[in-house]
């Protein structure tokens, strides 16, 4: 892997992705909402942005996304839910990715490795959900899952060394998740490390998989 684009480069965990990859010796190319106006909910600013990007990669990287949109706090009961909330969570933590994806295709290397790759959340695993709550943020990250996972198996007949993945990165330490002091945290440096790790380790067989910090698959 000698190039990388990374989209929310300006995040706790995206400039630690660029950091990471930097460290390793590949070329970087950053995108973020705050320097270069991307808005992921907005298809025009999505495709603006990628059209100033010059060049193939190895590598698309979004490390976009947000635990509320409308509100301060994740929902508790279905009391709390809003047609607001679930409808602004899923466009930005679902479609962003997915029309990033969309409008890289035509880009996408048939004759050598690529990786699309994209954070998403155990919490969007309907499997694993054992708590409710938190119904607009599960449902965006489930739906960017399912998104990921359908466009995995469009490009598989076409650009067979092509990997597409969803991945978790953990609880990071960032200021989306300092009001929730209970969990166990990973430092941002650590969790890039853990993620480019398994996007390393990830082979063509396992595109439009859904992997956790350790490589390991999670429930749908």
């Amino acid at each position: 892997m000698k190039k990388a684009l990374v989209i929310g480069a300006s995040g706790g965990i995206g400039q630690a992705i660029v950091g990471e990859l930097q460290s390793r010796q590949i070329a970087v190319t950053q995108l973020s909402r705050r320097a270069d106006r991307i808005d992921l909910a907005d298809e025009a600013s999505v495709v603006s942005a990628l059209d100033r990007v010059d060049g193939e990669v190895d590598l698309v990287m979004v490390a976009t996304g947000a635990l509320t949109s409308t509100r301060p706090d994740p929902e508790k009961a279905l009391a709390d839910l809003t047609p607001q909330e679930l409808l602004a969570q899923v466009t930005l933590n679902a479609l962003g990715p997915a029309l990033v994806l969309k409008h890289w295709k035509e880009r996408i290397p048939r004759n050598r490795r690529f990786v699309f790759a994209a954070l998403s959340a155990r919490v969007g695993s309907i499997g694993d959900n054992r708590l409710g709550g938190w119904y607009s943020y599960r449902t965006s990250k489930a739906a960017l899952n399912a998104l990921l996972h359908g466009a995995a198996v469009e490009l598989g007949r076409t650009h067979r060394q092509a990997i597409v993945a969803c991945l978790h990165p953990g609880t990071v330490a960032t200021e989306f998740t300092a009001r929730y002091p209970g969990h166990d945290k990973v430092l941002p440096g650590a969790a890039a490390k853990n993620v480019l790790d398994v996007i390393e380790g990830l082979s063509p067989e396992q595109s439009g998989g859904f992997f956790d910090y350790a490589g390991r698959e999670i429930p749908w």
